[in-house]
């Protein structure tokens, strides 16, 4: 019983020795505060985006028959007029021959028959033949030229089916990829060949919740087109601005969003058709309440900081962030600017602790933190 009792003594001295040691350090460690930094501001609102080419079609086979040539590869930029494939045009050419044919003969009808009118009218002024022959004549002369004008659309068809069988780009862009068509394929009238890509300009569409669009809308903009910008799936914001330009008919029941577009432009052809990105939309916050985010510590979801108040007790207070940006949070409800929490060394503390503390000057939160800030 003695041995136990002296270990049982033992535990309880050093216990006592260790928490005098644990207290006696944190009272002798010096804790950074700093105040809550009210000012301006500008925050980028993120949605994530689809970009879109200003024009994008896809090419395909107006006529059946063999793909006799092709001009051009995947991924290559044509020019407006260029020829890209060419349908097998030997049956159309027998087609515009023969018909060209028809309207040779037609036209030789009609100038046969218009100088028979002509001569029935010059004998029926001298009472040589009657009115009667001179009608006859004249139909004759009608139906030559209906028939001609039958010919003209023959031929002007089958001209038609010709030019078919050229397909040329309608406008400047980038060839897609060939839809497994090769030379010699048998292809069926309609049958896509492959697109056509005009990524001069790119049109970006992303959703908006409602309470942004209402800001945005109930805004005099005096004809001045909002700027937005363009993080890419690397992570780095696109080099150039975009503008807003069409805002959808409708929102969208299910998600309480509505669909905003905006334009690039895309000088160096960075952008294609199909990438995704994310938009960025400034907004300016005047007198917003900003705090680093590593003063902040959660439970169950919500937000909390270390208050520290003049004689350096610690209480933890829950806050509101209404936003985010870089390494801040803005805070909306909590915290005054008179106030004063604490920096780092969240974990070494508990709620009621009495610490020492050093105030840290606001610029020198901001600037370590790298703000850009107006």
């Amino acid at each position: 019983m003695k041995i136990s009792y002296w270990f049982f003594s033992l535990a309880i001295v050093s216990l006592a020795s260790c928490h005098s040691g644990s207290h006696h350090k944190m009272e002798e460690a010096v804790f950074k505060v700093a105040s809550p930094v009210q000012k301006d501001t500008v925050i980028n609102n993120e949605y994530v985006s689809q970009i879109h080419a200003y024009q994008n079609i896809e090419l395909r086979a107006l006529e059946k028959g063999y793909l006799q040539k092709i001009f051009v590869d995947e991924g290559q930029s044509v020019q407006k007029g260029q020829r890209l494939f060419q349908i097998q045009p030997t049956i159309y050419q027998s087609e515009v021959k023969s018909s060209q044919s028809e309207v040779q003969s037609a036209q030789a009808e009609v100038e046969f028959a218009s100088v028979e009118y002509s001569n029935a009218l010059a004998l029926a002024e001298k009472d040589i033949i009657s009115q009667n022959e001179v009608s006859l004549t004249n139909a004759k002369l009608h139906k030559a030229q209906a028939e001609l004008e039958r010919t003209k659309a023959e031929l002007s068809l089958a001209q038609t089916h010709l030019g078919f069988t050229e397909i040329i780009a309608p406008f400047d862009g980038i060839v897609g990829k060939f839809e497994d068509v090769r030379l010699g394929s048998l292809l069926d009238e309609g049958e896509l060949l492959t697109t056509l890509t005009d990524n001069s300009k790119m049109w970006v569409y992303f959703n908006v919740p409602e309470s942004q669009y209402l800001d945005y809308a109930m805004l005099n903009h005096d004809g001045d087109e909002k700027q937005v910008y363009l993080k890419l799936a690397n992570q780095k914001v696109y080099q150039e601005q975009g503008v807003i330009e069409v805002i959808e008919s409708n929102f969208d029941n299910t998600t309480g969003n509505i669909a905003f577009r905006a334009s690039f432009p895309n000088p160096k052809k960075l952008l294609r058709h199909g990438q995704t990105g994310n938009i960025l939309w400034p907004e300016e916050l005047e007198n917003v309440i900003m705090i680093p985010q590593k003063s902040t510590f959660e439970v169950l979801d919500k937000k909390f900081v270390f208050v520290v108040n003049k004689d350096g007790k610690i209480s933890s207070r829950e806050i509101k962030i209404a936003g985010e940006l870089d390494h801040l949070y803005f805070v909306s409800a909590g915290l005054k600017t008179d106030e004063q929490i604490l920096l780092e060394g969240l974990r070494k503390v508990q709620n009621g602790d009495t610490v020492h503390y050093k105030k840290v000057p606001d610029n020198e939160v901001l600037e370590s933190l790298h703000l850009q800030a107006e």
